[in-house]
């Protein structure tokens, strides 16, 4: 079900509340689906029944919406069973969790598989997703869960363990060992992270290496890779780094083709050793080495360096024994890192992160965490090509504190990652929603400007160019690139390419030395200037008109109701034809009789309505001044610099929902809007202000005096 924008808003509160009080992180995940592992288990054991999981049940409807959905003859023969129903001896883990435990089924799923196989190489994050205290004997109620990093949370996945089965076979993921289940159950709880085992049809390796880890991954393409990519490669598998690798197929048609070497294009590959050794009848001769594995568990290179070779004559015994070779149809191989860089077009590494490993004493981040979200009409403004709503995405402030400790070329620069992952687009595929293409830019901050946390205008963009950027816009969950700016302050401007696509993304800036970032939020204050009072000594000739329609509608008692009120406003408002509007609803006269009614009595007098007339006025001039080309409607996007205008400074979030709740379909608003928009934001100032006796910036309000506030605004 979508959110109303009230929904979504307060269950962003409620989730930023949770994250003060510890939750989300390592020792305290989120319980996805609200599901408590330890409780429901308890409770299978003691009412002796195995555990069914009614937010991911045995049906089509987990297995998918179109390949794998209710039409497709694929789903009629599966059998949803238990592993005591597959095997007669199910184990959790064989002889220890290894990369040979992962052999890829029926699903396009290799992506996520190779994931698995790196994290199989370190052990101690391999039992953070993959709690070891399962078994198939001992306290066993048919419920299992994992851990996974999704979107700066670490969540809880609990799921019962009947596993999709054709013939008694496994059809998905599956072991080399029959009797062994946790990598199916791991793509089980995945899937249901997702919606459906179809939702992971097709990825990147990166996604689920960084929902293993929490980590930030790092693309190299080969044609383009450093001179050092050996070291690098290294020292990021002996840093605990997740890494691999795929070779581009240029005809969509053949995709996952193999090649006469046994290697396979547009599928992904694991990198799961790094070496160097001496050959034997070379002193001084040494060989570089990397192996691999192919997810489908077989399936090998043939080439120098494979299986059989006559290579591995030409290094010792001991050499052998250290590189772990062996001669076996298990989808992993070695090959020369000349003939790694000639075959394969690109390669991942994903970084680990402080919360990866608790004791993490190998690599450490500065990590910062930012949540946005693009709104359309409001703070979805697209890429530099529209410098008119640019200039309106979310702006986070950058401060590079700390130079680094190795300045290359003796320059004095910070070097830092930017990585923007979009939100839930995987999950959401079954609704229609594809990747959008996103980047971001870079902007240095003026000097004069350091510590001015205000967003940055219009004219700021068009007239200062980015001092760094992405290397391009791109339709991938996550951009991620480095940099090295001199310290100082910077603006990071994360956008879709497109103005108007909605949607939420976090922004994380990962650095080795002290730097912080932060979404700029203006500061929530509102002036409210009094009106000058008409001089006692000569009206305007539009004082007189108003006076005298007012004294028309009101008759001997003076004061006037929401109907009357819309009556005389419209009656004023038609003289102004170059306004081109359709006038005042009754519904916004009763917001304004709500706003300047001082004595209770639900309708104004004349002083009262002398006060509201100059608001008008004054709020009249700012719209004219927004509808340069009087339409009759001002642009959302412009909104934020109309309330400014009109005396208020609100934050993105409440900028959202203005235009969420003022702006028509084609992200426009009315004169009646704009009046209503600003007629409720300062009767809620006027209120808020009067019940925050301390000036502290917070109250405390009964549901009486909070609804009482609400109704009558």
């Amino acid at each position: 079900m979508p959110y109303t924008p009230s929904g979504f808003f307060c269950d962003r509160l409620i989730r930023e509340r949770e994250r003060r009080d510890g939750e989300g992180s390592l020792s305290k995940p989120l319980r996805f689906s609200g599901q408590d592992f330890n409780l429901l288990k308890q409770e299978c054991l003691q009412k002796k029944t195995l555990f069914e999981d009614d937010t991911f049940p045995a049906s089509v409807e987990s297995l998918g919406y179109k390949e794998l959905g209710h039409k497709s003859n694929k789903v009629k023969n599966i059998v949803w069973k238990r592993p005591k129903e597959i095997s007669d001896n199910p184990e959790f883990i064989v002889g220890g969790a290894s990369r040979t435990d992962i052999c890829q089924g029926d699903l396009g799923d290799c992506w996520l598989l190779a994931a698995i196989v790196s994290l199989t190489l370190h052990e101690k994050l391999l039992y953070r997703v993959v709690p070891i205290e399962q078994s198939f004997s001992d306290g066993y109620g048919g419920i299992f869960h994992f851990q996974f990093w999704r979107y700066g949370d670490w969540v809880d996945v609990v799921i019962d363990d009947r596993i999709p089965t054709f013939n008694n076979q496994l059809v998905f993921t599956k072991s080399a060992e029959r009797n062994e289940f946790w990598s199916a159950l791991l793509e089980k709880a995945y899937a249901k992270l997702h919606g459906s085992y179809e939702a992971l049809k097709g990825g990147n390796t990166t996604e689920a290496m960084e929902d293993f880890t929490g980590g930030v991954t790092e693309f190299y393409e080969m044609k383009e890779a450093p001179k050092e990519l050996f070291k690098i490669m290294k020292k990021a598998l002996e840093r605990g780094s997740l890494m691999g690798c795929s070779i581009d197929s240029l005809v969509p048609a053949r995709f996952e083709t193999r090649t006469v070497t046994g290697l396979v294009k547009g599928h992904a590959y694991s990198v799961t050793a790094v070496e160097e050794c001496k050959q034997s009848q070379h002193k001084d001769s040494k060989v570089r080495l990397v192996r691999l594995r192919n997810p489908w568990g077989q399936v090998e290179w043939n080439g120098p360096w494979s299986d059989n070779s006559k290579e591995w004559t030409s290094i010792s015994k001991t050499e052998k024994e250290k590189l772990q070779h062996q001669n076996a149809e298990d989808g992993e191989f070695w090959m020369s890192f000349d003939d790694f860089k000639k075959n394969y077009t690109k390669i991942e590494i994903c970084n680990l992160t402080p919360d990866a490993l608790e004791d993490d004493k190998i690599h450490k981040w500065t990590v910062s965490v930012n949540e946005g979200r693009w709104v359309r009409g409001c703070s979805a403004g697209g890429c530099r090509n529209y410098p008119d709503t640019f200039w309106t995405n979310p702006q986070y402030r950058l401060r590079l504190l700390e130079e680094d400790d190795d300045p290359e070329d003796n320059e004095v620069a910070c070097t830092f990652v930017v990585s923007l992952m979009q939100k839930n687009r995987r999950k959401e595929r079954k609704m229609g929603a594809n990747l959008f293409t996103i980047g971001f830019a870079i902007y240095e901050v003026p000097k004069e400007m350091h510590g001015n946390k205000q967003h940055m205008q219009k004219e700021f963009f068009l007239f200062t160019s980015s001092k760094a950027r992405c290397k391009s816009y791109i339709n991938l969950r996550e951009v991620t690139q480095r940099f090295r700016l001199s310290p100082g302050e910077y603006v990071i401007v994360p956008s879709t390419y497109e103005p108007h696509q909605e949607g939420e993304f976090i922004l994380r800036v990962f650095s080795e030395k002290r730097n912080t970032s932060e979404e700029i939020e203006n500061r929530i204050e509102a002036d409210h200037p009094v009106p000058a009072p008409a001089s006692a000594g000569e009206e305007s000739e539009e004082d007189q008109q108003f006076r005298t329609i007012f004294q028309q509608i009101a008759g001997d008692e003076m004061e006037i109701s929401a109907n009357e009120l819309k009556n005389v406003l419209n009656r004023v408002v038609s003289k102004h034809k170059e306004m081109n509007t359709e006038g005042f609803s009754l519904e916004s006269c009763r917001s304004m009789i709500a706003l300047m009614d001082m004595d209770g009595t639900g309708r104004l007098n004349l002083q009262e309505f002398r006060h509201l007339w100059n608001k008008i006025k004054q709020w009249q001039g700012i719209f004219k001044h927004y509808d340069a080309e009087q339409t009759g409607c001002i642009n959302s996007y412009e909104m934020r610099n109309a309330v400014n205008d009109a005396g208020f400074r609100l934050n993105n979030q409440l900028y959202d929902i203005i235009t969420m709740r003022y702006a028509n379909e084609s992200m426009n608003i009315d004169l009646d809007s704009f009046v209503s928009c600003l007629v409720r934001l300062e009767g809620m100032f006027r209120a808020f202000q009067a019940f925050d006796q301390d000036g502290d910036g917070m109250i405390r309000l009964s549901v009486l005096e909070w609804l009482q506030l609400t109704m009558y605004a």
